[in-house]
């Protein structure tokens, strides 16, 4: 069997079906007595080839519930996502973040894209965050939160701040220290990042991590792994371990949602190359992204829904 064909295989329904059975099978998820979770899953645009309406018409036809998108900041883009999440019936989650190396150039940018987006003529789910950056002192990335809180209070809408490489969350204590320091504050848990950064599997930061599981609105359910953020597919058997890590730091995520009765949000965020490892010479990707990421959302729905 040649490549392209051993990959059209890999993510056909029979064996995509009995990957998704044999993890729930392992690693099985036990809800309290009439625990019930209202669960939205989100499709990425990163590394999608096509233009908006194609990406919302792919993302419907998987059956997502929505979609999460970096805020546009053109009249023009904004109602071309609009016209596509009415024509596709989808929800959104939008992405707003500064770039600048300047700590105060890099907030003004901040604060506009978060001003812009709680104003949005959609209504998002919720409003993650690329907060800060990892070499921002305390005080300086402080005011992204203080920021955030307020907007969050006067638009009713939920801001959260993503646990993100180079940025302000970028690893487990540092993390700890904002948490107990701001109470308001919440999360966007890609905990694939801190795998990486801690060259663990987290063992020995429990604290940190059970503090972030609490703080938890939304997930990114990319897998990461102790050298690197994403596992080359999540499917392979080499992968277990690493999985069931991520299954079981995302079941106690659901456990607290079920109990406050609110909307827990995923989004399946597998990424393209380089985040996707590829072939020497010919750059070719190793896996299907789009494939894993459809894998990825079937398996939390079977996992976290009843029926």
């Amino acid at each position: 069997m040649n490549r392209r064909d051993f990959l059209g295989t890999s993510t056909g329904g029979g064996l995509m079906l009995h990957s998704i059975q044999a993890v729930a099978g392992q690693t099985p998820y036990q809800p309290a007595p009439g625990a019930d979770l209202k669960l939205k899953v989100l499709a990425t645009n990163w590394g999608f080839p096509g233009n908006t309406d194609a990406f919302c018409a792919a993302a419907r036809k998987e059956n997502y519930d929505g979609i999460e998108v970096w805020w546009p900041t053109e009249k023009k883009d904004q109602q071309e996502l609009f016209a596509a999440l009415d024509k596709h019936e989808l929800e959104v989650g939008f992405l707003c973040g500064g770039y600048q190396k300047d700590a105060k150039e890099h907030l003004e940018t901040f604060r506009k894209a978060i001003n812009a987006a709680t104003q949005s003529a959609k209504k998002p789910l919720y409003i993650n965050c690329h907060s800060g950056r990892d070499y921002f002192n305390y005080e300086q990335n402080k005011l992204f939160i203080d920021h955030t809180t307020e907007a969050s209070q006067k638009s009713g809408i939920r801001i959260l701040h993503e646990t993100h490489r180079g940025r302000m969350l970028f690893a487990a204590h540092i993390a700890h220290n904002f948490i107990e320091k701001n109470p308001a504050l919440r999360l966007t848990l890609d905990i694939s990042h801190w795998c990486n950064v801690h060259e663990s599997l987290l063992e020995d930061q429990t604290e940190a991590v059970q503090a972030a599981l609490a703080k938890v609105d939304h997930i990114h359910s990319r897998i990461g792994h102790q050298e690197g953020p994403q596992v080359n597919d999540p499917r392979a058997p080499e992968w277990e371990s690493v999985v069931k890590a991520h299954l079981a730091w995302w079941d106690k995520v659901v456990e607290y949602k079920v109990k406050s009765g609110e909307t827990l949000t995923i989004l399946t965020e597998f990424g393209p190359p380089n985040y996707l490892p590829t072939l020497p010479y010919t750059q070719q990707p190793l896996a299907d992204q789009w494939g894993i990421n459809v894998y990825m959302k079937d398996l939390l729905r079977k996992r976290y829904l009843k029926g």
